[in-house]
């Protein structure tokens, strides 16, 4: 798991830098870099929020709060300190040098986590893409050998070349090749969903902030065994099963990484990929952590990478993808919040309140996205030859049929009366 054991201590500190917007108040980010730091194995030792005046280029922190640090770490035996927060190269090095302990910020935790948990081959060559280009910048810290110089021609690297620099342009040449090599799973993956779409089961996606409790509900959705555990992170790579629904014979629903705030530039790029299959949604499920303190900001987060996808327009615009919002983990709410939040759930056709865990709400949940796949149905009458028995099974298959009979005593043909919303009608009227 790169460079940190499991069941090493760890002492996790968020700083608090004055003048900086951030997406949550201190102490949730604190409880947030908890459980990144529990997801990789680590013992938290001691945590806390350290507020910040003045950057210090060199430290980020002041020399007075690095001096605490260190004796918190001697204090409580830390191996590992987890800073919340981008550090730069330089800072890392120094922090390491003062405190004589491994630094990790936050960057590198999740790149850990992501390491550790991807399973898919895209998902680990987007590990390994996003690895290195954090790992190139931070190779003033990984040698010792900076003066160390080799000659050579062409390719192999000019005379006066450093290794630090050969090692830069061997990251790139490995970078370039992990490109390709995504680049084709993309096309693959692209293939595979052109397939579906001409197939004609309808999409849903689950989405959400991560921790919300989306692998919880597709198991219990679709009796999958797909990693469910009080990790952030659990689950990375996107996952697709079959499920029947009131009006649907058959759907896909599709369980995504959950989102995160501040999530690293290198991996917002590296696993944009794996949230393609949203765009291709029929309807998305954003399952929130309703018992969370900080549901509304990340509920903020989630429609905010929704917008960046394109599937969800700006505040008071319809989206271009249908939502539900799934209000999950209802059974961990107190009795007052649970009747507050019950008053705003009564009515809105948006909104679903369950609990994953228990299964209660599961029904309505059901209901409501059959409900809204079947919406735009429409009533439709068909003419089909008696012998085709392909399009009368597809017909039956795939639409609600209200009946069928024959044209006219001895006829040919069928007069088939089925439901069908736009795409299954499209689907019909391009079989051969």
């Amino acid at each position: 798991m790169g460079e940190v054991s499991r069941g090493a201590r760890a002492l996790v500190v968020c700083p608090d830098i004055r003048g900086m917007a951030y997406d949550l108040d201190a102490q949730s980010r604190l409880a947030e870099a908890e459980g990144l730091a529990l997801a990789i194995g680590v013992v938290i030792a001691e945590s806390f929020v350290l507020p910040v005046r003045e950057v210090r280029p060199n430290l980020l922190f002041g020399a007075g709060q690095v001096d605490n640090i260190r004796i918190a770490c001697e204090q409580d035996e830390v191996e590992l300190v987890v800073v919340d927060g981008a550090l730069t190269p330089i800072q890392q090095r120094n922090l390491e040098d003062k405190l004589a302990r491994k630094v990790i910020d936050r960057t590198g935790l999740i790149l850990e986590i992501f390491g550790e948990r991807a399973a898919t081959a895209e998902g680990r060559l987007q590990v390994e893409l996003a690895h290195l280009d954090y790992q190139q910048s931070r190779l003033v810290r990984s040698w010792t050998h900076l003066e160390r110089q080799r000659g050579g021609f062409g390719f192999l690297g000019g005379p006066g070349e450093t290794q630090i620099e050969a090692d830069r342009r061997m990251i790139r040449q490995r970078m370039g090749r992990l490109r390709k090599e995504l680049e084709q799973v993309r096309k693959t993956r692209g293939l595979h969903r052109e397939r579906r779409e001409r197939a004609p089961w309808p999409v849903v996606a689950l989405v959400g902030y991560t921790n919300a409790g989306k692998s919880t509900l597709f198991n219990r959705l679709t009796g999958a065994g797909v990693m469910a555990e009080d990790l952030l992170f659990a689950t990375l790579d996107p996952t697709m099963r079959a499920i029947a629904l009131p009006g649907v014979e058959k759907a896909i629903l599709s369980d995504t990484v959950g989102f995160i705030s501040d999530l690293p530039t290198q991996l917002v790029a590296a696993f944009r990929a794996t949230l393609e299959e949203v765009t291709a949604a029929d309807v998305i499920c954003h399952v929130r952590d309703i018992s969370n303190p900080s549901t509304g900001a990340q509920k903020a987060q989630v429609l905010q990478v929704l917008r960046d996808l394109g599937v969800a327009d700006e505040e008071g615009e319809e989206p271009s993808i249908p939502v539900l919002e799934v209000w999950n983990k209802w059974d961990q709410l107190s009795p007052e919040d649970a009747e507050e939040l019950a008053e705003q759930v009564v009515g809105n056709d948006d909104v679903v309140a369950m609990s994953a865990l228990t299964g209660e709400g599961v029904d309505t949940l059901l209901e409501r996205l059959g409900e809204m796949l079947t919406r735009n149905a429409s009533l439709r009458t068909f003419e089909v030859p008696a012998g085709d028995g392909r399009r009368i099974a597809w017909l039956h298959a795939h639409g609600e049929v209200i009946d069928d009979v024959p044209e006219e005593e001895g006829g040919a043909n069928r007069l088939i009366t089925v439901r069908l919303n736009p795409k299954e009608l499209g689907q019909y009227e391009a079989l051969d």
